[in-house]
């Protein structure tokens, strides 16, 4: 695996990549109806594009066919100025594979921020707690009319932050 900088071109493949993790690793946690208000198929790519490229947005990609050096991406993530983790999706499947770990690592340490944030599904919740992240309140997010479940979380530099 390699992580790399993200590519305008790298647009199409990240927005399938985001639609099939949803609908699959998500399925457990939340409903059909809340998994396709999150995730229609029909994201802006062009915001999207956007907000990578005003983030450091980096991708994980493994090559698919050596003979050619064709790249597969099997996750993204992009954490703005401020030290907020946006996005972190790993390809449905590739999970279990440290890529996400590997993805937050590399944002983490090029970050020059006090505070880490993130607003976690139900899903991701685990993994952020693992990595020292705490729950600052759950909330209801609503997209296309549909409530869902997620946490605001945050992680300080020197692992000494605490709810209060």
């Amino acid at each position: 695996m390699e992580i790399r900088a993200y590519r305008r071109e790298d647009i199409k493949e990240i927005a399938e990549l985001f639609y099939n993790t949803v609908h699959t690793v998500n399925a457990a946690d939340y409903t059909e109806e809340q998994l396709d208000a999150w995730a229609d198929g029909n994201i802006d790519t062009a915001a999207w594009d956007r907000s990578f490229r005003e983030h450091r947005t980096l991708v994980a990609v493994m090559t698919s066919d050596p003979g050619n050096g064709a790249e597969q991406i099997v996750g993204f993530a992009d954490m703005d100025g401020t030290g907020y983790l946006d996005r972190l999706y790993v390809h449905k499947d590739f999970q279990r594979r440290r890529i996400a770990s590997a993805l937050c690592d590399r944002l983490e340490q090029a970050a020059d921020v006090e505070m880490f944030t993130t607003h976690a599904s139900v899903t991701a919740k685990p993994f952020f707690e693992k990595r020292g992240y705490q729950v600052v309140q759950e909330q209801q997010v609503e997209k296309k009319g549909i409530l869902l479940t997620n946490y605001v979380m945050k992680k300080g530099v020197d692992s000494t932050w605490r709810k209060e």
